[in-house]
């Protein structure tokens, strides 16, 4: 698999997303903020990934247009938080994020969480803003196959994008083939389990036959198997070395290593059980 730091993914309204992207979430000081966006934008990254409740989205804006990068070639996304959700809310939340952000239009963007009662509201308000073109693509986050199934059930545009928690200890298969087989692309977050799996020994091994760390080996293991991934990071020197992926190729074996990794196990809230933890 031939891929370079400018390697996208078409979603199914040929819109191309960036494979690899900078995660923002807990950036909360605007100057460490926008030298780390910056480093990535330098360094060659062409995705953001925001959301309101980030609380970083000017700082996302300001970041764009210093780089003197044209907005049309970078691909940003942003989200609207549970407290936001439902048919108009949401259409004015994605008003305060476009006004934050200081652009015309956003790439992609997502329901954050399947707020019970508003989520397909919530995406009827998306498919609005994909009809006067002020989204590029549609999407939700961390919705199971049963959210999934609602939507689609009512949906004009089926969503281009689902981003989900996702990585060696948290596979996700049944849920990335449902995925698959109705066209929605897959988007990692927390990607390397929230650090946790840096210390494991058999990513250690395979880190020392690639001449690779643990992180780059995860985060070459998501991007063959086809999932865009969006590691977040304010330490320019990771941000370079998460970007350092694309000169080798983990074998079909160790790539089912790592899949033997999994455990079902999650560092974040399930998407069936997590109004409780906001």
């Amino acid at each position: 698999m031939t891929l370079t730091l400018q390697s996208t993914k078409t979603l199914h309204n040929g819109v191309e997303m960036p494979r690899l992207g900078l995660g923002v979430y807990k950036m909360t000081n605007p100057e460490e903020s926008i030298n780390a966006m910056t480093v990535a934008l330098k360094v060659g990254y062409q995705a953001i990934d925001t959301a309101s409740l980030y609380g970083n989205e000017r700082e996302v804006g300001e970041a764009v247009r210093a780089s003197g990068i044209k907005r049309e070639k970078l691909f940003i996304t942003t989200k609207v938080w549970n407290s936001d959700q439902g048919y108009d809310q949401t259409l004015r939340a994605f008003e305060s994020s476009l006004e934050k952000l200081g652009f015309d239009y956003v790439d992609l963007y997502l329901t954050h969480w399947p707020v019970k009662e508003l989520f397909t509201e919530t995406y009827r308000a998306i498919e609005r803003l994909y009809d006067e073109k002020l989204i590029r693509a549609t999407g939700v986050s961390n919705h199971n196959q049963h959210h999934l199934e609602k939507i689609l059930a009512k949906a004009n545009i089926k969503p281009m994008v689902n981003q989900i928690e996702l990585n060696p200890r948290l596979t996700q298969y049944d849920l990335r083939t449902f995925c698959a087989d109705n066209h929605i692309a897959v988007t990692s977050w927390s990607p390397l389990a929230r650090g946790g799996l840096l210390d494991e020994p058999s990513l250690i091994r395979m880190g020392m036959k690639y001449s690779k760390t643990p992180a780059q080996i995860i985060i070459r293991w998501h991007l063959q198997h086809g999932l865009t991934v969006i590691p977040k990071s304010v330490t320019p020197e990771r941000i370079v070395s998460n970007a350092d992926v694309f000169n080798f190729e983990l074998s079909f074996e160790d790539m089912k290593n790592i899949d033997s990794l999994n455990l079902n196990e999650r560092t974040g809230a399930d998407p069936d059980n997590f109004e409780s933890r906001f």
